[in-house]
């Protein structure tokens, strides 16, 4: 977990509380939706988007997983619409360049996410800039927060697998108390 996450944390009576939904607000997903093939990249690229940046594990695939057909296939259709990709991992080079010569995407692995440098170097190898570029990744607090503090647009998806490593287990947990927090922002919002 990430020192800057720690400090919006108190302790109370041995159990973490969150400081308030102002500070959540640097995690909240511009959308959330349940998968990365779900997206309606038509309507993406109709609103100016150029750039998809994306996450690989529990994003695209499970945990680990080779490219499937089906995540080929996604990239086959986002190059045929126009965009470029850049897959951004904190993973090591060979995960990400396999996956990445499956599927015909540029990569970047050990990105260090949610640090900009990685996002920033992204939107350079696609020659795109925050307004014309989306991110698509499965966790708040590396992939949403990290787009988040580039200026671009995200899309949070749902994990494809739930069976992941502790330390993301861990995250997941209190992943779950700032989507509460945005999930009831949204129904406000919709009450309006």
């Amino acid at each position: 977990m990430s020192n800057a996450l720690i400090n919006y944390i108190i302790i109370r009576q041995g159990r973490p509380v969150f400081l308030g939904e102002k500070l959540f607000k640097v995690f909240y997903p511009t959308i959330e939706i349940a998968s990365a093939y779900d997206i309606p990249y038509e309507k993406y690229f109709e609103s100016g988007k150029r750039g998809i940046i994306y996450d690989i594990d529990n994003t695209l695939v499970m945990h680990g997983a080779p490219a499937d057909e089906r995540s080929i296939e996604l990239f086959k259709k986002l190059k045929e619409l126009g965009f470029k990709t850049v897959l951004l991992s904190n993973n090591k080079e060979p995960r990400v360049k396999s996956f990445a010569d499956d599927v015909g995407s540029m990569y970047l692995h050990k990105a260090g996410k949610p640090l900009l440098k990685g996002y920033k170097r992204a939107m350079e190898m696609m020659d795109t800039d925050p307004s014309s570029t989306l991110f698509v990744g499965d966790q708040l607090f590396t992939d949403v927060w990290g787009a988040n503090r580039a200026g671009i647009e995200t899309v949070l998806t749902s994990p494809i697998d739930p069976r992941e490593e502790i330390q993301i287990v861990l995250k997941r947990k209190l992943e779950k108390i700032v989507l509460k927090s945005y999930h009831k922002k949204n129904r406000q919002k919709q009450d309006l």
